[in-house]
């Protein structure tokens, strides 16, 4: 596979690595993750000023109609440069309205970088499957009105607007009658409770208590919420690909300096065979999850929904097979160094290990992927 990107691309993921490189080194970072916030509003003016925010919306709504290949780009060097601020939250919120149409105004604000969104999509129940919801949405004179909880909700506590899904119609599990709402996070009946995830993030557990919305709060069609659900999500699951192949670059290379520099036995550990051999297992995985994730990119835009979901989910299994591989490899070659909180690689894996989890983990991508047609041979009388 061709992994060379145009000047126009390189030039922008160029511009933002000096950024983090800059701005945003390690030491700063764990500035950021211990703030009461977790976040900076200065790392976020930066991110909109650089064209970040706009890049994937789009040209109608002030965006620069970017493709899923030019995010790659910038993932892979937030993914480097461990970011920790709400870049993906957003862009996936983002995701939903320009598929489902309308909210054009919400659009032009997150494109200029002055509001922020959140996706409130998982319950206790769900695990992978977020067509499981039991959050309800009643209709209620010219609007409706909602009640549930979400949980693990990646940055919601620092959004203004949240992507919530509600059953309209249907049992628990089924995917017809799913609606997909924009909620302002401080509504009567939202309550917010923030915390830090293990690997610097923020999340939040998000309870609905009679929460009244107005008829234009729908994002789509009533109850044909799960079309627009799961093409968002697979756009969500070929970000955090590329994020992982940045995580995965960085901590690579940050074990074959180790290597070159741990004295032990009058030499550079980096001389055993057997220390070089597991190198070269890491930087196998590393490629094949590289290949993966750019053909995840190039096919997440897919108007064959079964190419479509077949190929993120072979990209997120590989890619989760290859974050394991490779942050476990890299901590024990690192030895009692690479669990320390004073090592970036230790920060490192543990976003992979989170990224491995997130929409969706191995298992659940092999099982999604064989379900798609053409897999299994078909039955003959």
């Amino acid at each position: 596979m061709d992994f060379h990107f145009n000047q126009e691309q390189q030039q922008f993921a160029d511009a933002l690595r000096r950024w983090v490189d800059k701005d945003y080194p390690f030491e700063t970072r764990k500035q950021i993750v211990h703030s009461a916030t977790g976040v900076s509003s200065a790392a976020w003016a930066t991110l909109a000023e650089l064209g970040m925010t706009a890049l994937p919306l789009p040209a109608g709504a002030g965006g620069f109609d970017g493709t899923a290949v030019d995010m790659l780009l910038v993932m892979q060097e937030l993914g480097r440069g461990l970011v920790v601020e709400p870049y993906f939250a957003t862009v996936l919120g983002a995701r939903f309205l320009t598929l489902a149409g309308g909210h054009d105004g919400v659009l032009e604000q997150v494109a200029s970088g002055s509001l922020k969104l959140a996706c409130a999509l998982g319950e206790r129940q769900s695990r992978h499957d977020m067509h499981a919801i039991a959050t309800t949405a009643i209709a209620s004179g010219d609007g409706f009105v909602l009640d549930g909880e979400k949980t693990v909700v990646i940055h919601g506590a620092q959004a203004g607007f949240l992507i919530v899904s509600a059953r309209s119609g249907g049992s628990q599990a089924d995917t017809d009658g799913i609606s997909l709402f924009l909620v302002p996070v401080d509504a009567p009946g939202v309550s917010v409770r923030d915390y830090r995830t293990i690997d610097g993030q923020r999340a939040a557990t998000v309870t609905l208590v009679q929460v009244v919305l107005g008829h234009d709060a729908l994002v789509g069609q009533k109850g044909q919420g799960w079309p627009v659900l799961d093409a968002a999500l697979d756009y969500g699951a070929a970000l955090l690909c590329a994020e992982a192949v940045g995580a995965m670059d960085a901590i690579f290379a940050a074990t074959l300096e180790y290597l070159k520099t741990r004295q032990q036995f009058g030499g550079p550990i980096g001389k055993f065979q057997a220390l070089q051999h597991r190198m070269a297992d890491m930087f196998i995985h590393l490629e094949q999850a590289r290949s993966m994730a750019m053909l995840a990119a190039a096919k997440v835009d897919s108007t064959d929904v079964a190419e479509r979901r077949r190929t993120v989910s072979a990209a997120k299994a590989r890619v989760g097979l290859a974050a394991t591989f490779v942050g476990q490899q890299a901590v024990q070659l690192h030895g009692g160094m690479g669990v320390t909180d004073e090592l970036p690689a230790a920060h490192h894996f543990k976003r992979l290990s989170m990224i491995a989890l997130t929409l969706g983990d191995v298992e659940h991508h092999i099982e999604r992927f064989i379900a798609q047609p053409g897999f299994l041979p078909t039955e003959t009388a």
